[in-house]
């Protein structure tokens, strides 16, 4: 059991002073009822509750997927473009959700965001190789040596360590489907290059085997439940 002060707080609703204000000046909810008393006990498991009128669910941890759209910068102090936090309600900053990995400001697509410390280090982690799958749109037209390259591996200028593709499929003349399980700072990018091609605009469309879902538009977010972290832990996602 938990006072519904300390609740509200854990779920990023601002100080404990600030939440007992919350509620005593009538702005919450719980399981459907107004409740006025800041020190109200609840179990939190699974409790539902709304700030002025906003439902929400009570989350020992914030698991999140955004559709990340192009002109936003991964970061909490964006120098250029606005940052993807903005597209998130406050609460959510509140509490602290960080990005899993970045996507450049250019790129869209399959942004995941929590506050669990260590699901971050498992989908960033280069020892996890978790996949991740890019549509890539290329400036000239792609061959057969430039995708048996990207297999087989191809060497970036600042690592003599040839890096590869996990899978490599031609979609069209110039776009490809393309499966890494590194995370490093303009990967796909710098393979194309090394690749002899461009990338012209690039895509996240999947984690692990979660797929970014087509009813989420971009600029969109959504709660991670149950069944979608556990396709996150799946090798391949099954929604292509």
């Amino acid at each position: 059991m938990i006072e519904l002060e300390r609740l509200l707080r854990s779920q990023g609703f601002g100080s404990r002073a600030d939440c007992r204000a919350l509620v005593r000046s009538g702005s919450v909810c719980v399981s459907g009822r107004l409740c006025e008393d800041p020190f109200a006990r609840f179990a939190a498991e699974g409790l539902t509750f709304a700030v002025d009128g906003v439902p929400w669910r009570y989350r020992r941890f914030a698991y999140l997927a955004l559709h990340k759209p192009a002109g936003y910068e991964c970061s909490q102090r964006p120098r250029h473009h606005p940052g993807v936090y903005s597209l998130l309600p406050s609460p959510l900053l509140t509490r602290g959700v960080q990005a899993v990995g970045r996507l450049d400001e250019d790129t869209t697509g399959l942004l995941l965001l929590t506050d669990d410390g260590q699901f971050i280090h498992r989908y960033t982690s280069p020892k996890k190789a978790v996949p991740k799958v890019y549509e890539v749109t290329t400036r000239h037209v792609v061959d057969g040596l430039q995708i048996a390259a990207l297999l087989a591996g191809v060497v970036l200028h600042d690592d003599p360590r040839p890096v590869a593709a996990l899978d490599c499929v031609l979609r069209a003349p110039r776009c490809l489907r393309l499966t890494v399980t590194e995370g490093r700072y303009h990967l796909v990018k710098r393979m194309l290059a090394a690749a002899g091609n461009r990338v012209e605009a690039l895509h996240r469309i999947s984690i692990g085997g979660f797929a970014l879902p087509a009813a989420l538009e971009e600029g969109q977010w959504m709660w991670l439940e149950e069944a979608e972290l556990a396709l996150l832990a799946a090798e391949k996602a099954s929604a292509f």
